[in-house]
Order: structure tokens, then sequence, then C-alpha cells
């Protein structure tokens, strides 16, 4: 029997090693999988468009320019990927996150999220909608095991 390879999307939190350690742990555990991720260069991201599009005087626009070139990415990958993992980080308020979490849920992709307790009351509605809700990057790899392996 030929096994199937899992899409699975990294979204959310940039400032911590998260994503290689679900990566580097589902390799490990030999896992059918393939990962994608938005951007993760915070100033790429945030610069994409007026680097290729042209220098903006107005912040709003900048970031509009960038923001939608980053979406025909983020908009494709979530789209194709058979699992979403959103982390919510500790430290900044991950709008662009919650944006993935909510598009992911809109296209009822199966999604975990990851985020520490402290934010159970501010992600309540996040959380609901989400098909697990992991404290951790191990905890995303042996649920990834289940789903993958049975």
């Amino acid at each position: 029997m030929i096994k199937k390879t899992w899409n699975i999307y990294l979204s959310g939190e940039i400032h911590s090693n998260w994503r290689n350690q679900i990566m580097k742990g589902s390799e490990t555990m030999g896992l059918t999988v393939t990962f994608s991720s938005p951007v993760t260069d915070h100033d790429a991201s945030d610069l994409c468009g007026v680097k290729i599009l042209g220098e903006e005087s107005q912040e709003f626009w900048q970031d509009r320019k960038g923001a939608s070139i980053n979406a025909i990415r983020t908009s494709n990958l979530i789209s194709r990927a058979d699992v979403v993992v959103v982390r919510f980080g500790p430290k900044f308020k991950q709008w662009n996150a919650a944006f993935d979490a909510g598009y992911a849920a809109a296209l009822n992709k199966s999604l975990i999220i990851l985020h520490e307790e402290e934010h159970n009351h501010a992600l309540k509605e996040i959380d609901a909608a989400a098909n697990a809700t992991a404290r951790t990057p191990e905890q995303v790899v042996e649920i990834l095991a289940y789903v993958v392996n049975g």
C-alpha cells in the first residue's frame, strides 16, 4: 500500500524554533509529511511589496502591498494543506495567525492550535474551532504521528 504524504502548513509566531521542533520530530518518527509556512523573515515579509512594486509614502500602503503579496502564498498553501498548525506565542499578538486559523476553519481544514495556557481565554473561540489544542511542539508531533500512522 502506498502511504499518503500529508501536507502540513505551519502558521503563526516567528520568534522561536517551534517549526524546527515539529519538523525534526516528524522526521525522527518517520512521518510521511511535507511542511510549508509563510515567509518567516519578518523584514522580508513586511517589505516585499515595496521592494517589488515600489516605495510608498504612507505606512498603511506599504503594509497593504506586503500583505497582499503574502496572501498569494498563504491562501494557496493553506488551501492545499491537509492539516494547518497555528502557533500563538507568548510575547506578541499574532493577528495574522488568528486570520490564518479563521481562514483554515472556513475552508474546513483540520486545525491544530498551539499555545500556552495563559492564552486560553483570549483564544477560546479559536480553540473551539480547532480539532486539537496542543501546548508543546512535541504534542503536535504526537498528534501528527497518530493521524498519519493510525
